[in-house]
């Protein structure tokens, strides 16, 4: 995710950290040296002039735009549900910390030097549910990630396992299971806690749902046939009026048409990590942060902050 002040003035041009514009400069370049040679060729085409008016390029881009604002929407939508679930597991996180340390059957509040304390694995197993999250939807190894967090054997059965995020609500469950029958947990807080991997799982389930069900590709396709056609065919409806500024029209109308189908492919597989995309390193580290705190850990990870206003 790109965090910045908004440019303005000449910055606006000059700004391509987080632009569409190196993504889209091919075809950009190929629009562009069509409408040039057009433009020199008087829209004269194996000695036929071509002689397109202005009407069919209204209602077709009028359409465009359209369907270009319903997908971009789309994606959006998915984009900003996306970053709903996450900002709710770091709040459902935070909140079984919580209830986890102040479980009031216990002596004392859980610390870090309790190594053999069942909620101090109950925490970390929440850490470790964010990164295991987060490394499945990236398709990434979450085995360094688990090593550091869980103890050695749990980490070798999760990394097993063919969906950690389940595996380890499943023994965090069992976990809560067992402080009941050694009566070191109430019946009824029990049931308050497991809401708390309920909503967990809801999130994971949530964000599967956006990362295996996309966009319709037919809506795709559709988009960008559309805009190359649009595009190509543009400069013979342009030379005969604007001249020699066809290429400079035609450049802004590609760069506009082709930059939003690229933020909202960009923007639609919103778990990635390009510029666009969320930045779950960081919710992660929030969530490590946020629990380890609660655990009592003095010596705390810093949160992670944008480089070159790029944040993970």
């Amino acid at each position: 995710m790109i965090v910045r002040d908004r440019p303005h003035g000449l910055q606006l041009f000059f700004t391509l950290r987080g632009s569409v514009l190196p993504h889209i400069a091919g075809k950009l370049a190929t629009c562009t040296v069509l409408a040039l040679l057009v433009t020199l060729s008087h829209g004269v085409l194996y000695h036929s002039k071509i002689t397109l008016t202005s009407v069919p390029f209204t209602l077709i881009g009028l359409a465009l735009a359209i369907f270009l604002g319903f997908r971009n929407s789309a994606a959006y939508d998915r984009f900003w549900e996306a970053r709903r679930l996450w900002g709710d597991l770091v709040h459902r996180s935070r909140s079984f910390a919580r209830q986890v340390q102040s479980l009031p059957l216990f002596d004392k509040p859980v610390g870090p030097e309790d190594q053999d304390d069942p909620r101090r694995l109950l925490m970390l197993r929440t850490i470790a549910f964010a990164s295991a999250l987060r490394h499945q939807l990236r398709g990434s190894d979450c085995n360094a990630d688990m090593q550091r967090l869980l103890p050695a054997d749990e980490a070798a059965a999760m990394n097993a396992s063919t969906r950690g995020t389940e595996f380890l609500l499943r023994h965090m469950a069992e976990d809560l299971g067992a402080l009941v029958r050694a009566h070191k947990l109430h019946p009824a807080l029990a049931a308050n806690t497991d809401q708390s991997l309920s909503a967990m799982a809801a999130v994971a389930a949530g964000c599967e749902r956006i990362k295996q069900t996309p966009i319709p590709f037919a809506y795709t396709l559709l988009l960008h046939r559309t805009a190359w056609l649009y595009c190509f065919l543009l400069p013979f409806g342009l030379v005969d009026t604007v001249g020699y500024m066809t290429p400079f029209v035609v450049a802004i109308v590609a760069y506009t048409f082709f930059g939003l189908a690229a933020l909202g492919d960009e923007i639609e597989e919103p778990f990635g990590t390009l510029d666009n995309h969320l930045p779950l390193d960081a919710l992660c580290r929030e969530i490590e942060v946020s629990v380890l705190d609660t655990l009592g850990v003095r010596d705390l990870p810093p949160r992670l902050a944008p480089v070159d206003s790029r944040l993970t």
